[in-house]
Formats: structure tokens, C-alpha cells, sequence
């Protein structure tokens, strides 16, 4: 590999200190990949058990709606379903996560869905249904939220990886060898110096 640089004293020095800077910075970023891959799986985990934990409250849910249909008619799910006078809204922000910009969302419900049903109208499976499928929006929406946060920690994580694989693997010894060849040829230059020194002392002394 060919290396194009000055072999010169103030030159050396220069990359002395790219060298120590690369590698102070390749070690801050090694410590940030570490912690992100650690904050990262510890996340994963959580969000597969909340997944499992949605998962089977809608699927509670569901069973819950069948059961209503099966003792109620479609007419009176319908009217039920329509009169609820249930309202939801969120709120989305964003916290900031090993530097990295991550959602925040939140849910306000009032009054929670299914308090508009009329107790005499309709069957205490349907209410149930309704109610464990209120009570899941707000684990739906934290699952939501932590889901993102994974995707958006995934690509920070491959963002600094390259970094450190480019400084470990590109940069760092790149400075290294040219370092170690203007080391190399200032000692040549040295000893070229010395030589014609003590010709010129020999030459002297003859004379």
C-alpha cells in the first residue's frame, strides 16, 4: 500500500495526535455499541412479553365477542356497539434514549369503552369483551411504543458499529503506518546526517 504523506517532523506530531484521538473515540463508541446492545436485547425481551401479554388479552377479547354472539343477536351487538359513549385520545411525544430520539405515547380515556351499554340489553360476555379490550389499548399502545424503539435502537446500533469497524479496522491503522513509516524514514534521514557528518569530521582531520 502506497502512503502518500510528508515525512517530516511537524507531520508526525499531526498524526500522533489523529491517532490519539481516533482511538479515545473508538473507545467512547465501543462503550456506546456495548451499552446500546445491552439496553437493546433487555428491550427485546420486554417487548416479546408484552406482545405475548396483548396478544392473549385480544384473543380473550375476541373469544368474548363470539360467546355474545352466540347469545345475542346481531342487531343488539350492533345498537350496543353504536351507543357506547366511550372516547380515547393520544398523545404522542418523544424522550431521548443513549442519545438516541425515541417515542413517548400516552392514552387518555373517558369514560372507559362500554359504559354505555344497557345492563338488561346486553350479555355479561359482551361487556367482559369490551372491558379486556379497553384495559389492552393502553398495553397495545406501550407495545407500540417499545416496537419503535427497538427498530429506531436497531439502527443506531448498525450506525455505530460502522463507525467503530471504521476506525478499528480503517483509520486507526492507517495512521498507524504512516507513523510508523515517517518514524521510519526520519531515521533514515538521521542516519544519512550522521554519516555525512563524520565524513565531513574525517575529512577535516586529514586536511
Amino acid at each position: 500500500m502506497e502512503i502518500r504523506v510528508s515525512p517530516t517532523r511537524m507531520e508526525l506530531l499531526g498524526l500522533k495526535r489523529r491517532l490519539a484521538t481516533a482511538t479515545r473515540g473508538h473507545k467512547l463508541l465501543k462503550d456506546k455499541l456495548d451499552e446500546l446492545m445491552k439496553n437493546f436485547f433487555e428491550l427485546v425481551e420486554a417487548n416479546q412479553r408484552l406482545r405475548l401479554s396483548v396478544e392473549e388479552d385480544l384473543a380473550r377479547s375476541a373469544g368474548g365477542f363470539a360467546m355474545a354472539r352466540a347469545v345475542s343477536s346481531r342487531e343488539v351487538l350492533e345498537a350496543a356497539i353504536a351507543t357506547s359513549r366511550g372516547e380515547a385520545a393520544l398523545t404522542a411525544g418523544t424522550t431521548t434514549k443513549m442519545g438516541v430520539e425515541v417515542p413517548v405515547f400516552s392514552q387518555q380515556m373517558t369514560p372507559a369503552l362500554g359504559n354505555g351499554f344497557g345492563m338488561t340489553e346486553t350479555s355479561a360476555e359482551l361487556d367482559e369483551a369490551v372491558e379486556l379490550l379497553a384495559a389492552s389499548f393502553g398495553a397495545m399502545i406501550e407495545l407500540a411504543q417499545a416496537e419503535k424503539t427497538v427498530e429506531l435502537l436497531a439502527a443506531e446500533i448498525e450506525r455505530t458499529r460502522r463507525r467503530v469497524n471504521a476506525l478499528e479496522y480503517v483509520l486507526i491503522p492507517r495512521l498507524q503506518e504512516q507513523i510508523k513509516y515517517i518514524a521510519m524514514k526520519l531515521e533514515e534521514n538521521e542516519r544519512a546526517n550522521l554519516t555525512r557528518l563524520m565524513k565531513i569530521k574525517d575529512m577535516v582531520r586529514n586536511k
